[in-house]
């Protein structure tokens, strides 16, 4: 398996934290995504680190839902208090990101829930630089406003700048945007993640993610771009929707990983 390989903890949220480590390891991915509901809970976080320390894969990042409830313009503080808890667990489990989905806008702006959450975020970042831990912000579909609010890679950009924050680039919500390469260019400096994942036309639900290789996502192509760019980090995928759950996802995994692995070693990566 090919070490730049990460699997998110989303395609398989039946199976508590160690069983979904111990599943990593036996297919090879020698990285993992995990999602921090889970770790807050104390026999999840206990679960993470036995497995971690008696495995062979390591902690790429932790998904974090940064204001959801109720959204950033109703959040008193819960939201930071949160993410402070994490940053925590992130330093121990030995994980050096955490990627936020931003929570819903509520009744502002576009610009008024962006400076909302970058304030939101400030004292998590000084935080999170203590720790060691970098704090990103990804680019989501629009059929998540009610969770989040950069929809777009510039907008996650942007976004990213104002809160003084690194990204995390989904390419399941951009591989279709104008100009790809060379917003890809400019988001790269602050890039320390990748999502893959694969649309097949047609798919008009969320989360509605494809096995890479059976859709229209032209992967191979976006991944040589990232590559001769200068992109040196992992690739994270994050599967889930009825596909994924037809197939059956360890099946679904398993041969994602193997493609995704395939086509790296393809490109040397």
């Amino acid at each position: 398996m090919h070490p730049r390989v990460s699997l998110h903890q989303v395609a398989m949220m039946d199976r508590e934290t160690g069983p979904f480590l111990e599943f990593c390891c036996e297919i090879g991915v020698q990285h993992a995504t995990l999602v921090s509901p889970r770790l807050l809970a104390s026999s999840e976080f206990h679960a993470a680190r036995e497995a971690l320390q008696h495995g062979t894969v390591r902690i790429g990042c932790i998904n974090h839902p940064f204001a959801l409830q109720p959204d950033l313009e109703r959040d008193t503080g819960a939201a930071t208090h949160d993410l402070t808890q994490v940053i925590d667990i992130a330093a121990d489990l030995g994980a050096p990101s955490i990627y936020l989905i931003t929570g819903g806008r509520g009744a502002l702006s576009w610009e008024q829930a962006a400076t909302r959450f970058a304030d939101l975020l400030a004292p998590c970042r000084e935080h999170a630089a203590r720790r060691g831990i970098a704090l990103l912000v990804e680019n989501a579909s629009p059929l998540t406003v009610d969770i989040h609010i950069a929809h777009n890679l510039p907008d996650a950009l942007r976004l990213s700048r104002l809160s003084g924050i690194g990204l995390c680039v989904d390419l399941h919500a951009c591989w279709m945007e104008a100009d790809l390469r060379t917003k890809l260019a400019e988001a790269l400096p602050i890039t320390s993640l990748v999502q893959v994942s694969d649309h097949v036309p047609g798919d008009r639900t969320t989360p509605c993610r494809a096995v890479p290789g059976d859709g229209a996502v032209p992967l191979e192509a976006i991944l040589r771009n990232l590559l001769d760019l200068g992109y040196t980090g992992l690739f994270d995928l994050e599967l889930l929707g009825p596909r994924i759950e037809a197939e059956g996802p360890a099946k679904a995994c398993t041969r994602a990983a193997r493609t995704l692995s395939d086509l790296l070693t393809r490109l040397g990566a």
